[in-house]
């Protein structure tokens, strides 16, 4: 049995581990750095302990600095969230050497799903669908060229070690090659010691599927179906939303089948994600292994939301050696779920990361609502660490009134002292191509301007209206169940301002 679970993360994740853990009678000891001493996740765990000073890389990402915290408090078990050491092979290793047990799949697939080229080739030995490409075993620029050109253009070149978008490039013509392969180099060493890159086809305009599979030590794999994570900015997801609006029953079954055939083909255990680019509609849309996530996802939320089951408490299950509770006959979606992630930066100036302390924040509640926050107010941002305060996630009994609830939500979501993105979903969600579900990865590259608009004097006003009206108290009054309207300026009570 697992007794005591050192959470190897911070933020939002952090606090939904923890809170899992004292949802199953397991003791949650968190870990912060001196940026975080006084952090929610700090707040929340059983136990807290220091690891080290504000860089990520003296705290959060040093692997002797975990293991040593894993040690003084007890630990038999640590889980990394996502994000720092959540795929890093050599964390597993030191975890199992550590006589810990690491929430997570053997440091074996996390090494081989973690170099890309090695993931295409254990998925073409699987019969599993791959863009076609090329990684050639010499990395000079004439190597590459040649691939290049036996691949055809419009290309990427893309680093093996890399995700997110970093150490990423697209090429419309070889005149263009040889300043994407310096500048991918150059990222991709800089961001994950290692400028190994690789040559794949450009697929236009497709969209983002990803599959949630369960897997435990006895034999069993489970797909908890589909996201749709097709609205990005820069390889980033922004909204994601499950189940998606592309596939028909078929294509759903074509690719869920796809994704248990490869999570099988490399002995993979507990959560992960496979992810496809899917380049059509219908029935018999082609589709392509794009990577494999060895560890929870961002947007797990959604499937959480759909299907009834909890990821976080099914994960320490498997870790502790548990069979998988479910048949996949048994699983079902059930409605439809939206999350939006909601981030301390500014739309307006090239969505450049905030940092300050939360003078307001105030979450939304309502029906079908759920925030997992790492914040509350008062909590300072600081410049260390990725700027995400909280996902919002909104499900219902049909698409459209998740998106509904998610847009009132946000509207009434309240947060002062630093800019966030909340008026630029806001913006996202109302979009037409969004609400029809025509949406594709190069969604965000095409509408910058209508989504950007006015989101600098929005905020404040949605802020203050949301703050002023959070108890639902008339001025003089008794507390009511009324919501703001529309307009911020209809609805103050207490608060008074000036239009500018």
């Amino acid at each position: 049995m697992i007794r005591r679970v050192l959470v190897a993360n911070r933020g939002e994740i952090a606090v939904r581990i923890l809170r899992a853990c004292r949802e199953m009678g397991v003791a949650g000891i968190a870990v912060y750095s001196d940026a975080d001493a006084d952090a929610l996740h700090v707040r929340v765990a059983d136990l807290a302990t220091r690891i080290g000073p504000a860089p990520a890389a003296e705290s959060y990402l040093s692997i002797g600095a975990v293991i040593d915290a894993a040690r003084r408090t007890g630990a038999d078990a640590v889980h990394p969230g996502y994000g720092f050491l959540a795929e890093n092979a050599g964390f597993a290793a030191a975890c199992a050497e550590a006589g810990l047990v690491f929430v997570g799949p053997p440091a074996g697939v996390i090494e081989a799903m973690g170099s890309k080229i090695e993931a295409r080739a254990r998925m073409v030995a699987a019969g599993i669908p791959v863009v076609p490409g090329e990684t050639p075993a010499e990395q000079s620029d004439a190597a590459l060229a040649a691939a290049a050109a036996r691949v055809n253009y419009p290309l990427l070149v893309k680093a093996s070690a890399g995700g997110g978008g970093k150490g990423m490039r697209v090429v419309r013509g070889p005149e263009e090659l040889a300043a994407a392969l310096s500048g991918a180099r150059h990222e991709a060493r800089a961001a994950f010691g290692d400028d190994t890159l690789y040559l794949e086809r450009l697929i236009d305009r497709p969209r983002h599927i990803e599959v949630q599979v369960l897997a435990d030590d006895h034999g069993r794999v489970l797909h908890l179906f589909e996201r749709d994570c097709s609205v990005q900015r820069r390889h980033q997801k922004v909204v994601e939303e499950t189940p998606s609006p592309a596939l028909t029953p078929a294509l759903r079954a074509r690719i869920t089948a796809t994704a248990v055939a490869a999570a099988t083909a490399v002995g993979y255990r507990n959560a992960g994600t496979i992810e496809f680019l899917l380049a059509g509609t219908g029935d018999k849309a082609p589709f392509y292994f794009l990577e494999m996530n060895t560890r929870l996802q961002v947007e797990h939320p959604v499937t959480e939301a759909v299907t009834g089951v909890d990821l976080v408490r099914a994960q320490l299950e498997v870790a502790a050696g548990e069979p998988l509770r479910w048949r996949q006959s048994a699983l079902r979606q059930r409605g439809h779920a939206i999350e939006c992630r909601v981030y301390a930066e500014d739309p307006g100036h090239d969505f450049l990361p905030q940092a300050g302390r939360l003078v307001v924040y105030r979450e939304p509640g309502g029906p079908g609502i759920r925030i997992d926050s790492g914040v509350i107010e008062g909590s300072q941002v600081p410049v260390n660490y990725d700027p995400l305060l909280a996902k919002l996630v909104a499900s219902g009994e049909t698409r459209e009134t998740a998106i509904a609830r998610a847009s009132q939500a946000l509207r009434a979501f309240a947060v002062l002292g630093a800019a966030t993105n909340i008026p630029f979903l806001v913006r996202l969600l109302d979009h037409q191509a969004f609400r029809s579900g025509e949406v594709d990865t190069s969604f965000l590259e095409g509408a910058p301007a209508v989504l950007l608009a006015g989101s600098a004097g929005e905020l404040p006003l949605a802020a203050v209206a949301a703050a002023a009206a959070w108890d639902g108290r008339p001025a003089g009054g008794a507390p009511s169940e009324a919501r703001p309207s529309g307009d911020p300026w209809e609805t103050l009570t207490d608060w008074r301002g000036v239009r500018s």
